[in-house]
C-alpha cells in the first residue's frame, strides 16, 4: 500500500536529518568497538594560505609518517634576526580547524602590531579531525606523542624560540581546549601557560557529549579510548590535574573561558570547581550571550585575551643561538 505523499515526505526528511546528524545506525548486536572500524589516519592536511602563515611538515617516528602543521610568524621575526620568540601551540577543535586559520592569524597579527601582546610564533597544530590530543588506545594515532615529543623539539630546533616552559603557551578551543588542558596538566614542566576555552569533553564519562549524539560519543570512545570509560577518565584533564596539582599550582598560569550559551557550559563549571578543590589557581571568564564559537569568544574577551598572553610572555627575549633560522 502506497503511503500518502505528505507522510512519505515527512519520513524522508526525518531519515535525511538522521543520516546527516548521527550517521548510519549500527547493525543489530554491534557494540561501539564494532562500529568504530579502523580508518586510515591522514597526517598531512591541505595547505591554507594566509598572510604570514606557512604550511610545513616534519617526519614523525611515532606516527611513521610525514606530519603537517601551519606556522604563523610575526613581522618582528624577520625584522629582528637576533631575537628569540615565545611559541603559542594552538590546538583546533573537532573537524581539523583549517577554515579558521586565516582569521586566527589575522587576529594575532593585528594584536602584535598594535603592541597588545608580545610578538610570538603560533604553531597551528594538526590534531587530526577527531584526534583528541591523546595517544589512541589501539596505537593507530599517537597524537600526544607526536606533539609533545616530536613537534615541540622540531619547532625549537628549526626556529628562534624561547625553548623552555616559560616560552610555551598552550591554547585551544572545544576539543582543542580539552587538549590544552590534557597536555598542559600532564606536562607542566614543558608548558608554562595553559588556556582552556570552550573545552570539551570535560566530564567524567563519555556516554554523551553536549555537541554530538550518543552514537557519536560511543564511536569516539571506541576509536580513541578502546571503548573503555576507565581509560577515558584516566587520561582526562580531571585526573591529570589531580595527579600534578602541586606542580601546576606552583608554576603554571591557567585560565578557563566559556560562553554562558555554550552547550559545554555546565561541564566547564564543574571542571572549574574541580580545579578549585585541588587548590589550582586559575582565571575564570564567563562570557555573557556567547555560544560555542571560537571567534565570538575571542572578540568578546577583547584585551583580556591578550592580557593573559602578556602575563605569560612578560619576560624579555634572550639572545639567539647562531644557526637557528
Amino acid at each position: 500500500m502506497a503511503l500518502p505523499r505528505h507522510v512519505f515526505a515527512v519520513l524522508f526528511h526525518a531519515c535525511m536529518l538522521f543520516a546527516i546528524g548521527a550517521g548510519v545506525p549500527p547493525a543489530h548486536g554491534q557494540g561501539p568497538a564494532q562500529r568504530a572500524a579502523p580508518q586510515p589516519v591522514e597526517w598531512v592536511t591541505r595547505a591554507v594560505e594566509a598572510p604570514r602563515v606557512s604550511f610545513r611538515t616534519f617526519q614523525s617516528k611515532a606516527a611513521g609518517a610525514t606530519v603537517s602543521y601551519h606556522l604563523y610568524k610575526p613581522a618582528a621575526y624577520e625584522r629582528e634576526p637576533g631575537r628569540r620568540f615565545p611559541v603559542v601551540y594552538w590546538l583546533h577543535g573537532s573537524g581539523g580547524g583549517l577554515a579558521g586559520i586565516p582569521a586566527l592569524a589575522n587576529l594575532f597579527d593585528q594584536a602584535i602590531e598594535a603592541g597588545r601582546t608580545p610578538p610570538c610564533l603560533v604553531v597551528l597544530v594538526n590534531g587530526l579531525p577527531m584526534g583528541m590530543y591523546v595517544d589512541w588506545s589501539n596505537g593507530a594515532a599517537p597524537v600526544e606523542t607526536v606533539i609533545v615529543e616530536e613537534l615541540v623539539p622540531h619547532i625549537d630546533a628549526t626556529l628562534r624560540t624561547i625553548a623552555s616552559r616559560d616560552g610555551r603557551l598552550l591554547d585551544g578551543f572545544s576539543m582543542g581546549g580539552y587538549g590544552a588542558a590534557r597536555l598542559g596538566f600532564k606536562y607542566p614542566e614543558r608548558f608554562g601557560a595553559v588556556s582552556i576555552m570552550g573545552a570539551g569533553p570535560m566530564q567524567e564519562s563519555l556516554t554523551t557529549t553536549p555537541r554530538a549524539s550518543g552514537v557519536q560519543a560511543a564511536d569516539l570512545l571506541a576509536r580513541v579510548y578502546g571503548g573503555s570509560q576507565a581509560t577515558f577518565l584516566q587520561v582526562s584533564p580531571r585526573m591529570l590535574a589531580k595527579a600534578n596539582a602541586e606542580a601546576i599550582a606552583k608554576d603554571s598560569l591557567v585560565r578557563l573561558v566559556i560562553g554562558d550559551r555554550d552547550e559545554t557550559y555546565a561541564n566547564n563549571v564543574a571542571f572549574r570547581e574541580h580545579l578549585a578543590s585541588l587548590g589550582i589557581p586559575h582565571e575564570w571568564h564567563v562570557l555573557r550571550g556567547v555560544g560555542h564559537d571560537p571567534m565570538a569568544v575571542l572578540r568578546e574577551l577583547g584585551d583580556a585575551h591578550w592580557a593573559f598572553y602578556r602575563k605569560a610572555f612578560g619576560a624579555p627575549a634572550g639572545p639567539v643561538d647562531a644557526g637557528r633560522r
